[in-house]
């Protein structure tokens, strides 16, 4: 009987028949990519290979030494005795679902999703459905408490939680993932107003790859280039979560915080965290969505990653569809 065709190892998923490994979290001589996050794409490998819109945003995470093909959606390359594809994974822009299939006569196709989402988002290519046989889902958001609204409604709580703020003189700080997150927020909110949106330092290189992607959102500019002294009274800052509680917050005056994220869905979690607001907006698919994802592939056996793992593979199993749980180091909370 052949080996499974993904398999973990101590250094990622690693398929024997092409001698490469998927996402891997300790440098390897070929790494296949999903997406930019820092969970996925890790710095040391010999070379990569992704979907092609995702290697602006892996160049600006792994350097410009770091070697990296880039292969259009749809297209299959061989490597060594697999056949492998990117297909849209719906999460960020270029992210990507890894088809391979083993060459050797018997037709067996494994889909290894990465992170996605099926909401629409102005910012990425939306997600396809792979067929496959064994379909390696993440789990980052499955319970069934995790249902999402229409992001177009939360775009539009967010724009009159920072007119709120203007009324009353204060600056409005919204914290949110650096890659993917910030941007759509800054691509939905165009829907409301035209005016510029400050943002911090580390999210303005991604903003620029997204615009020469052809992304269009909000005009931005850094806090560091405004002149010392000035009045953020009114304006919308966009921040990563390390940001909050350091220094840097000290020139935005009064100001109203806010964090954007799934995680916001949990009563509770926006106290414990220290926002004045909570904005429920994820770039994973929600509890619906994970189902229908993995009702669309076809597969017959399903491998969950990520989050409530254990949690979706236990209530797949009660459906009576064989799978299980692959272990990860990045099992808790991910960007999101």
């Amino acid at each position: 009987m052949a080996p499974p065709l993904l398999c973990p190892d101590d250094r990622g998923l690693f398929c024997e028949a092409g001698g490469f490994h998927i996402d891997p979290w300790k440098p390897v001589e070929r790494a296949v990519i999903s997406h930019g996050h820092g969970d996925h794409a890790r710095w040391g490998s010999a070379a990569y290979l992704a979907a092609a819109p995702s290697v602006p945003i892996l160049r600006r995470r792994l350097g410009e030494a770091a070697v990296i093909e880039g292969v259009p959606f749809g297209e299959t390359v061989r490597i060594g005795d697999a056949a492998v594809s990117f297909h849209p994974a719906g999460h960020i822009l270029g992210s990507a679902q890894v088809r391979v299939e083993r060459k050797d006569g018997d037709g067996e196709v494994w889909v290894f999703s990465g992170d996605y989402k099926r909401a629409a988002d102005p910012t990425c290519e939306p997600f396809e459905p792979v067929a496959c046989h064994t379909f390696i889902t993440e789990a980052t958001f499955a319970l069934p408490i995790y249902r999402w609204d229409p992001t177009s409604e939360v775009a539009r709580e967010i724009w009159e939680w920072w007119e709120a703020n203007s009324e009353a003189g204060r600056s409005s700080v919204l914290f949110c993932y650096a890659l993917g997150k910030a941007q759509r927020i800054l691509a939905e909110l165009a829907r409301w107003t035209d005016r510029t949106v400050f943002v911090h330092g580390s999210l303005e290189p991604l903003n620029e790859a997204y615009r020469q992607a052809g992304v269009e959102m909000l005009p931005t500019r850094p806090v560091a280039e405004t002149v010392r002294g000035q009045s953020f009274a009114g304006e919308l800052i966009l921040a990563p979560p390390s940001a909050g509680g350091s220094t840097w917050m000290r020139r935005f005056g009064p100001a109203g915080t806010a964090f954007a994220s799934g995680w916001m869905r949990v009563r509770g979690t926006r106290r414990r965290r220290g926002f004045d607001r909570g904005f429920v907006i994820s770039d994973h698919a929600d509890w619906p969505d994970l189902l229908r994802t993995i009702a669309d592939t076809g597969a017959g056996r399903v491998l969950t990653t990520h989050g409530y793992a254990d949690s979706l593979a236990r209530y797949l199993r009660e459906q009576g569809r064989a799978g299980g749980t692959l272990a990860t180091p990045f099992q808790g909370e991910t960007e999101d």
